[in-house]
């Protein structure tokens, strides 16, 4: 079965057949057991066998590859292709096992920022949620390439995606949070939330809040760093996602002492409270129509007033802070646009679906006699 693929339209009726959502799960049959069990199987070895192949041609060397006709494209696909693969935890620890994670590893340093950028999407998918991964990779000094991309690669989509795979690899994971600090991770947050790339900005702060949230000495070094002052100066951003982003950090460091309490005389509080009363004049401006979509970012000025200069903001004393339909659910579109796909697949097709040609092309291995040179 390894051969031909899975047979997932053999699986899907399987599955159909043997469970309609009301009734429930019914003994199988020693042959249905084996029937299920030799159809999953054969799709872990063709997994497998995949993903040793992609190992295999990412050790290529570099001039190999393009002498033998290899391109860039072919090697973005070929990771993309991974990533898909290692979505599974299990196949994400495999790839180690398998000797690919060590080239994976080095494709952060390759000269095409695509391939970085790609490389970086793979690891990030890996280490998400997956401890394992996450010391595999950290044994294997993948923070610190990581690291050097977010911070000093000129490509900005480099940059995004690197801080991205920062966030999987250090989220729930304490050794990877020190090596951050260590790393002058933090710096390299400050350079992100005052770029000019929005999306960079966006993650840069999300993963400051992260941070923040955890852990709490977190907040005096950010508080040192003047995080303060360039949080402020987001309050009032045309991107309202970055506004949001920039408050939530805010009334974190204020529930951590960093902000709250300012001196009255300081710059500082100068500053916020000129940020603060600007986007709340703003908001009260607005036609009541436009203030449904800005329910929490109302609820953190107004927080945020409350916590720096201990007195509640004008947006609850003119009622904005809740409206009425504040509460309402939201309108049900999606369920009117979908259906759930098992439902949908299980509905008769007026026509034969077209049988699938087996001479279609299969995914492209990358290997043929490369592997005279690797063998």
């Amino acid at each position: 079965m390894a051969g031909t693929g899975p047979n997932w339209q053999g699986l899907l009726k399987w599955s159909l057949s043997h469970s309609d959502g009301t009734s429930s799960a019914r003994q199988l049959s020693d042959e249905d057991r084996k029937w299920f069990m030799e159809a999953m199987q054969g799709q872990t070895l063709d997994v497998i066998r995949r993903m040793k192949e992609i190992s295999t041609v990412m050790n290529v060397p570099a001039d190999v590859l393009q002498a033998q006709g290899v391109t860039d494209d072919d090697l973005e696909a070929m990771l993309e292709e991974l990533q898909s693969h290692v979505e599974s935890i299990d196949m994400a620890n495999d790839l180690h096992a398998i000797g690919g994670l060590v080239p994976l590893l080095n494709y952060l340093k390759n000269p095409n920022a695509r391939i970085r950028a790609r490389a970086s999407e793979v690891v990030s998918t890996m280490v998400q949620n997956n401890p394992k991964c996450q010391q595999l990779v950290m044994e294997e000094k993948g923070l610190e390439s990581l690291l050097s991309n977010f911070m000093s690669d000129p490509d900005m989509t480099v940059r995004t995606k690197s801080l991205g795979a920062i966030s999987s690899l250090i989220r729930n994971n304490k050794p990877g949070v020190a090596a951050f600090r260590l790393g002058n991770g933090f710096t390299g947050l400050k350079n992100a939330v005052v770029s000019d790339n929005s999306r960079l900005q966006r993650k840069g702060l999300q993963v400051l809040q992260y941070l923040l949230h955890e852990n709490p000495n977190d907040n005096a070094v950010a508080a040192d760093l003047g995080f303060i002052r360039l949080l402020t100066g987001l309050v009032n951003n045309a991107d309202a996602d970055i506004r949001q982003a920039a408050l939530h950090n805010l009334v974190e460091m204020a529930q951590n002492g960093k902000v709250g309490g300012l001196a009255p005389a300081s710059e500082d509080s100068s500053a916020v409270r000129q940020a603060l009363a600007s986007q709340i004049a703003n908001i009260e401006s607005m036609p009541a129509e436009e203030l449904g979509p800005l329910k929490e970012e109302r609820m953190l000025l107004d927080n945020l007033w409350q916590a720096c200069f201990d007195e509640p903001s004008s947006l609850r004393e003119h009622g904005l802070l809740v409206l009425p339909g504040d509460n309402e659910p939201l309108p049900d579109v999606a369920s009117r646009m979908f259906e759930p796909p098992l439902r949908a697949w299980a509905v008769p097709k007026e026509r034969s679906e077209p049988q699938e040609d087996p001479t279609a092309q299969k995914p492209p291995l990358l290997l043929g006699h490369l592997l005279k040179f690797v063998s």
